[in-house]
């Protein structure tokens, strides 16, 4: 499996997902996987340039800097979300993170990213989870994470990406007996899937993204174990995984596909299906 998976990266990845790979599975460096980031770094400490496949253009924005700091706690880098939490200070000083930024206007993007600066618990509680991931402290991701609590307490209607951004959050929040609690009332939230392409939604494995997962308990063990089941047949006879959403421009298609391959890899290593 990894050596198919393998094949198609070097076929179809670009650089970074080739050197994440190699730093999971092939004894690469971590370094090698910081490099790769940074090439997409501004000046102003956030990133563009298409980290983030479906935010195309030059311009810092909210997801490229998540993307970031993703693939920092991968490469096990709590140093360079310096740069980002500078950004963050000056474009979203209260913790709050919009989807897009209307900066990025006027550049190619998904139709689903809505550049309106407006901030939502969406990418707030994803960059706030990456950032505790990271052991990050900092009076910016203090605000956040209040800002995240106060909106996750209040959640009573969510589509599935918000409702997986909370899960992430609360594996990550210190506050443990608190996101123990939030999260047994979440697992009773049914996330409405309206406006969402034919087929697209998320998968058990995707809130519940490691064996600790809070989420976890949302399902039983058959329904996660039929998930990794379906996951584990999911690879292609290329190598690669797919993905269930719309690749909005042909570019996007191998770039979502090789992350796609990397996280399906990654998933079936944490719950134990490949070594």
């Amino acid at each position: 499996m990894i050596e198919r998976a393998r094949n198609f990266l070097w076929h179809n990845a670009r650089t970074l997902e080739q050197r994440w790979f190699e730093h999971a599975f092939d004894g690469g460096s971590a370094q090698a996987v910081v490099r790769a980031v940074l090439a997409y770094r501004n000046d102003d400490g956030g990133y563009g340039y298409g980290l983030e496949p479906d935010h195309r253009g030059p311009t810092s924005q909210p997801l490229h800097a998540l993307r970031a700091l993703q693939l920092f706690g991968e490469a096990e880098a709590p140093e360079q979300a310096e740069s980002v939490l500078t950004w963050l200070n000056a474009t979203c000083p209260d913790g709050s993170v919009p989807f897009g930024l209307s900066t990025s206007q006027g550049h190619p993007m998904a139709p689903w990213i809505t550049a309106d600066d407006q901030g939502g618990l969406l990418i707030t509680s994803q960059i706030a989870a990456a950032l505790h991931a990271l052991g990050v402290d900092d009076p910016w991701l203090d605000r956040a994470t209040d800002y995240c609590w106060h909106h996750v307490d209040q959640l009573a209607q969510t589509h599935p990406y918000e409702l997986r951004g909370a899960a992430m959050f609360l594996d990550e929040v210190p506050d443990r007996a608190r996101a123990e609690l939030v999260a047994e009332k979440l697992g009773h939230l049914k996330p409405s899937t309206e406006g969402y392409a034919e087929g697209e939604g998320l998968e058990p494995h995707q809130y519940a993204q490691k064996p600790t997962s809070l989420a976890r308990a949302w399902f039983s063990d058959e329904e996660l174990e039929k998930d990794l089941d379906a996951l584990e047949r999911g690879q292609q006879e290329d190598g690669g995984w797919n993905f269930n959403f719309p690749a909005f421009t042909p570019i996007t298609h191998f770039e979502w596909r090789s992350i796609a391959t990397v996280d399906a890899l990654l998933t079936l290593r944490r719950y134990g299906r490949i070594s």
